[in-house]
């Protein structure tokens, strides 16, 4: 029983460190590293157990990688249940480059998925929906490994709803346009994701909104909550559209605060905060895990202090 399920189809051991300057050919001397469990949902859970919220990991490891990302994962009791799976779990690492303030990303592909693994997953979110009290959310959020045909997230998305669940996506590529066209509650593109889904060059905001709004229109998803960077993030319902500029804070790494607006946008509407209230958390946690290196993601003190700094405007 719990009430947000997450779903990371293609967990890491993320690695982190950092060098004074990337340069090709030169050995870079780098700090001593750092290691936590990620993947979208995984990123996604962590955060949510954080603030308190009652969530649940799915993911599928393997091999000597994968029992240190369980390991680690347990170490920060976050509650999870793991589909063993023959392939080693993948690592991706990262390194900041402290002179410049840039973060550079190495992401493997991952295992491979064999069709009893990925159907095991499948058939857990399955069994959850047609318990007592299914999950009230199913996040499904990260890229899929190699093996899991790429309509998996819309497969998710039949099943959780069929036990009542609001389905939440964020991924790319195929696996998002399947996803969409299954129907969603809430998906949360880049704004480079959305031109790919419209083919549309989308320069303005008016057209931000407007191809947000179509998706809604088409019954794609109810909510959309579309990522600008550094220029904040557009949120957009079927009665209104909401612009959040960026949290001005001291960035100490870029990676995880995708996840970690996802955490503090679903934590709070679980938590039944309207819609606007949501999306402040969403950015007040997005800009509390700038301050952290690696994917150390968002801590709840600097969670709370920061959402009062969010101004969010109707747009």
């Amino acid at each position: 029983m719990t009430d947000i399920l997450t779903v990371t189809m293609n967990p890491a051991l993320d690695v982190s460190t950092s060098t004074d300057r990337v340069m090709d050919t030169h050995k870079l001397r780098c700090t001593v590293a750092n290691q936590h469990p990620g993947g979208g949902g995984i990123n996604v859970a962590r955060v949510l157990h954080r603030l308190g919220g009652d969530c649940l990991a799915l993911f599928p490891a393997g091999g000597v990688t994968g029992q240190l990302l369980r390991q680690l994962l347990d170490e920060e009791r976050v509650p999870s249940h793991c589909i063993d799976i023959g392939g080693e779990t993948r690592e991706s690492f990262s390194v900041h480059e402290t002179s410049t303030g840039r973060d550079f990303r190495f992401v493997l592909p991952g295992p491979d998925v064999a069709p009893t693994e990925w159907a095991a997953c499948l058939a857990y979110v399955r069994a959850l929906g047609k318990s007592a009290k299914p999950p009230r959310y199913l996040v499904v959020s990260g890229s899929l490994p190699p093996g899991v045909p790429t309509d998996f997230c819309a497969q998710l998305a039949h099943a959780a709803r069929a036990g009542g669940s609001r389905v939440v996506v964020d991924t790319s590529g195929p696996a998002l346009a399947a996803a969409l066209a299954a129907g969603v509650y809430l998906v949360k593109p880049s704004l480079r994701e959305l031109r790919d889904l419209t083919g549309r060059p989308l320069t303005t905001q008016t057209e931000w909104s407007e191809a947000a709004q179509q998706l809604i229109h088409d019954r794609h998803a109810q909510v959309v909550a579309l990522s600008l960077g550094e220029d904040g993030a557009l949120l957009v319902t079927a009665d209104q559209a909401l612009r959040a500029k960026g949290v001005s804070v001291k960035v100490a790494s870029s990676i995880g605060a995708g996840d970690s607006f996802v955490a503090g946008l679903i934590w709070a509407l679980s938590r039944n905060d309207d819609v606007e209230q949501a999306f402040r958390y969403g950015m007040a946690a997005g800009a509390a895990a700038l301050l952290s290196a690696g994917t150390a993601l968002c801590q709840p003190a600097d969670v709370e202090r920061l959402h009062h700094e969010v101004t969010v405007a109707r747009v």
